[in-house]
């Protein structure tokens, strides 16, 4: 049995590397360990919480989790864009699960910021998830 957190972020991994829209500003540049020197820009899948969140007859799980992206173009509009389309490819169509149930995936907030470096830009993209486990 997998657990609900790992097979939600493979759903996710996969999903982006297949949503055109997504691909055509990052390519395949999706990290959970960024590379050595990686290429601008790209995202990256932070760790998950996952809370145990159990009822009758009923393994469920509250998953949080955020998702990154880097750019180092100037000012905030390839961030922008790039977060934009990791959302949109992330919600829709529904993801489902194919051990556990998804019973719902939501966009909380995005946070753009500058990267104390000077020349990094970050979008932090927070969601939130409810999955059940059979």
């Amino acid at each position: 049995m997998t657990s609900p957190s790992l097979e939600l972020q493979g759903a996710i991994v996969a999903r982006l590397k297949e949503v055109a829209g997504v691909t055509s500003l990052i390519g395949q540049r999706i990290y959970d360990t960024v590379p050595p020197n990686p290429i601008f820009p790209y995202v990256t899948f932070v760790p998950m919480d996952e809370l145990s969140d159990d009822a009758d007859c009923i393994k469920g799980f509250a998953i949080t989790f955020d998702i990154n992206v880097w750019s180092r173009a100037v000012g905030f509009p390839e961030a922008e864009k790039i977060g934009d389309a990791v959302r949109i490819g992330i919600l829709e169509p529904e993801l489902a699960l194919a051990e556990n149930a998804l019973v719902y995936l939501q966009h909380r907030q995005t946070v753009f910021s500058r990267d104390p470096d000077g020349l990094t830009n970050r979008a932090r993209m927070s969601f939130e998830a409810f999955a059940e486990q059979p």
